[in-house]
């Protein structure tokens, strides 16, 4: 029996595979071999994208501390509140609101132009006159003398910068104080 060319190629050749389909087959592992690299450099890029996001957070989050930072009581500053008999912490913190000074960083900020840069409040409450009289002193004041006295009308809910006088809290209780302990 002799054996052409033709039959040793089907007998080398599988059915499946002959020259016309060589290329196909070529470009099918081809294509195969590159979604496995794509899924693998997708998996690999994806974990190192989490782990740059993680760490970008991070890195933001310190940046947005830094220029915010987070005050604490008793470490950064202190707050008092005496006679609580006369007059309740809400109705003081009320009047301190309407006075821009419940935020603490702005409070501590010392800076001229965005800041409150102040070292010490004391509210003083005149019950004849339902009035808070808030001495502020900035970082800076000397003899204890205040910076500012504004005054809050607890029964008009309105403030009072030009009528606030020394009798206005002379003699008069002490029932918030808010001091700032770093400098």
């Amino acid at each position: 029996m002799d054996l052409t060319k033709r039959d040793v190629r089907e007998i080398t050749m599988p059915k499946h595979f002959n020259k016309k389909t060589v290329p196909y087959w070529i470009i099918a592992v081809l294509v195969i071999l590159i979604a496995i690299i794509l899924a693998v450099h997708f998996k690999a890029n994806s974990s190192s994208q989490t782990t740059t996001a993680t760490v970008k957070t991070s890195s933001s989050s310190e940046k947005a501390s830094s220029s915010t930072k987070k005050y604490v009581a008793g470490k950064d500053y202190k707050i008092t509140y005496s006679n609580t008999n006369l007059i309740d912490k809400a109705t003081i913190q009320k009047g301190l609101k309407a006075s821009y000074l419940t935020d603490i960083n702005d409070l501590m900020n010392t800076d001229q132009q965005t800041g409150s840069n102040m070292a010490k409040i004391e509210v003083y409450y005149n019950k004849d006159k339902n009035l808070l009289v808030e001495r502020l002193f900035k970082n800076g004041y000397k003899d204890n003398q205040p910076t500012q006295t504004v005054g809050y009308d607890l029964q008009k809910h309105a403030m009072n910068l030009d009528k606030t006088f020394g009798n206005d809290y002379l003699n008069q209780p002490l029932v918030y104080t808010w001091e700032k302990l770093t400098k």
